[in-house]
């Protein structure tokens, strides 16, 4: 539990300095090029805080909770007793029950059906090219894993 737990603050930290600094490059290339005033959040979401630098913070601190999320949750992977296709579903239910809402939440999606869908189709797609990426991995280890079994027979 301590290494999950050790996992997850450092994915944390480095989510959110990620997003920090994305967040950054964008503001400042789009102020410096197209608007003054530009912020890279939505207007929608802004207005749920006092201000926008606390909205700033959030939006921050939410990145850092997504990257903790896929860190933590990774440890599913590591529970031999459960299968990789169960290992993948809980994966995906744990990580996309995170991500979503907090996307829901930054970008305002509920006011915004079509861009709703598309995100949970990319997402859902997403998680299915790696399934698919991993489940070729697992695979084709297994079968190293054989060979060498046969070799020492």
């Amino acid at each position: 539990m301590k290494e999950v737990l050790k996992r997850g603050f450092t994915s944390f930290a480095i989510s959110s300095f990620a997003g920090l600094i994305v967040n950054l490059i964008i503001d400042m290339i789009m102020n410096a090029s197209f608007s003054t005033g530009f912020i890279s959040m939505s207007p929608d979401y802004v207005a749920l805080f006092p201000s926008a630098t606390i909205a700033a913070y959030v939006n921050i601190l939410l990145y850092g909770v997504i990257g903790a999320t896929f860190a933590m949750s990774a440890y599913i992977y590591e529970v031999e007793k459960i299968g990789f296709i169960i290992q993948s579903i809980i994966y995906f239910i744990i990580t996309s029950s995170v991500c979503v809402g907090i996307t829901i939440l930054l970008w305002q999606l509920h006011k915004y059906p079509a861009a709703f869908i598309f995100t949970l189709a990319g997402y859902f797609a997403t998680h299915v090219i790696m399934m698919v990426i991993e489940y070729r991995r697992l695979k084709a280890d297994i079968k190293v894993i054989n060979e060498l079994s046969e070799d020492e027979l």
